[in-house]
């Protein structure tokens, strides 16, 4: 299957390890992956700031980038940005009088899935052959819970993953306190919502707290970095890309 990785630009420009992680799995699994070079933001962040007209050329040139080329599917580490693609893009085009955009755009959201949705639903894979010995948990993000309704499958592909113990997160299904520009706009109410996501994350005493989106990962990072906890956050490609080989030690010997 020839695959397109839609990076993101939250991923492409704070940690570009994750959209090679999700390439290294596809590649690993046997698939053609490939990076269009035109892509940039899907216009999520314009659409939810109330910017829908200036949303209309940034969702032409996402249809853009990922219409040609022979793409089977379209898929990206981050199931808030799927969200947009899939009930926000048509929605602006359409109402912005763009009726063959829209079309255009509801036909790409078609075939644009979340990596845990294609892992699962469409290559009908659990066990990605996956090795990574760590106490972990997992934080069902919002847009992932609630528009794109991933359910289990990404607790699913971990539960497959040798050597790792999954932990179930107190509270799991409540907000980080993210939320985009929420965040920024209403800073008290954010940090409260952080502080009882923080607290449920610590209970579980584990090693990990893993997610399906970098956003939220970003703000539950930060919130544990101060608090100096010794918690990690990592993404959810990043676990099922690792292996047995590239999580050993690298010995002297190995190393020259």
């Amino acid at each position: 299957m020839r695959v397109a990785l839609f990076a993101t630009c939250l991923v492409d420009t704070l940690v570009p390890q994750v959209a090679t992680a999700t390439a290294t799995l596809l590649q690993r699994l046997g698939h053609e992956v490939v990076v269009p070079s035109g892509q940039s933001c899907c216009g999520q962040m314009h659409v939810n700031t109330g910017y829908r007209r200036e949303a209309v050329p940034i969702v032409a040139n996402h249809v853009r980038a990922f219409s040609g080329g022979g793409i089977d599917a379209v898929v990206a580490p981050s199931g808030s940005c799927v969200a947009s693609i899939h009930h926000q893009q048509a929605m602006v085009a359409r109402r912005a009088g763009e009726d063959g955009l829209a079309d255009d755009a509801e036909a790409l959201a078609g075939r644009t899935y979340e990596l845990s949705q294609f892992l699962v639903d469409v290559l009908g894979v659990t066990d990605v052959g996956a090795y990574y010995p760590h106490r972990v948990t997992y934080h069902p993000t919002c847009h992932s819970l609630r528009l794109l309704r991933v359910g289990d499958r990404p607790l699913r592909l971990l539960r497959a993953v040798r050597g790792l113990e999954l932990v179930e997160l107190p509270g799991a299904e409540s907000c980080c306190g993210f939320g985009g520009t929420f965040a920024v706009k209403n800073a008290d109410t954010s940090t409260a919502m952080l502080t009882d996501k923080l607290a449920n994350v610590l209970s579980t005493d584990a090693e990990v707290c893993s997610a399906g989106d970098s956003s939220c990962l970003m703000h539950i990072g930060g919130g544990l970095s101060r608090l100096r906890s010794g918690t990690r956050t990592v993404h959810l490609a990043e676990i099922l890309a690792s292996t047995e080989q590239s999580t050993r030690p690298t010995t002297p010997t190995e190393a020259a």
